[in-house]
């Protein structure tokens, strides 16, 4: 089994890099994700307004299956950070993993950085709120309450207490975009929060918000494995009917 998962990381690296060049020369089609949509209307307004975007990243560790959510976060933290910086009022990243929130505090820092403004870089924008995911979602709370944050996007690895963070969202009136790779959180955020990705919307944000030809081409890795899986099940069950195995 081992062997099986290496060789499907090293397909999919394969096929990613090709796919990368050849997006260069002709991008994909995307379609429409609404909640994304209205996620640039919601970070256009904030600055406009002079009020803060608000990311949470979850609160899980970068060394677990699960790390590929938080790291989806980092990467739009660092496309709104490069197009927000010169804000009044910059914006805020939040997590419960202590490893993530130093990661979180320099994609900040190079998003300035990438936007000429280095010197309006303010450590004190990337927080740890918790080290347990209750506390973490308790810690975070205060911000949406006090900092003037006008819009809020979950982006991670959370659990049902991404409910308690859409429940003080809405209390305020903020725009709140949900996303999550654990099924417990999806269905609270569904039921929560106003604008929700679904699944593997939550990888596709990166080549929505206009970031590399590799994220698009992530999503093309992504439909060739899903397919795979799909044809590898569909000839299992031909072949058990079969009686071949």
């Amino acid at each position: 089994m081992n062997l099986i998962g290496l060789g499907v990381v090293v397909l999919s690296a394969i096929l990613l890099l090709a796919l990368s060049i050849i997006k260069r020369k002709s991008p994909i089609k995307l379609r429409v994700i609404p909640a994304l949509s209205k996620l640039y209307r919601a970070f256009g307004l904030s600055v406009e307004d002079g009020t803060r975007l608000f990311i949470a990243l979850g609160n899980t560790s970068l060394l677990t299956p699960s790390a590929g959510a938080p790291l989806a976060g980092l990467g739009m933290l660092r496309h709104l950070t490069e197009r927000t910086s010169l804000s009044d009022n910059p914006p805020i990243a939040a997590s419960g993993e202590s490893a993530l929130t130093l990661l979180a505090q320099d994609t900040l820092e190079a998003g300035y950085k990438a936007a000429g403004a280095a010197e309006f870089y303010q450590p004190t924008t990337g927080r740890l709120t918790g080290l347990t995911p209750f506390s973490s979602a308790v810690g975070t709370m205060p911000i949406l309450f006090d900092e003037n944050v006008s819009a809020s996007i979950l982006i991670g690895h959370f659990g049902v207490e991404s409910a308690l963070i859409a429940d003080a969202a809405d209390r305020e009136n903020e725009f709140l975009l949900g996303s999550s790779d654990d099924l417990s959180a999806q269905a609270a955020l569904y039921a929560s929060a106003p604008e929700v990705l679904i699944g593997e919307e939550l990888f596709a944000t990166g080549a929505y918000l206009g970031a590399t030809a590799s994220h698009e081409a992530s999503l093309t890795v992504q439909d060739i494995l899903r397919w795979a899986i799909i044809l590898i099940l569909l000839a299992g069950a031909a072949l058990k009917f079969l009686g071949v195995i």
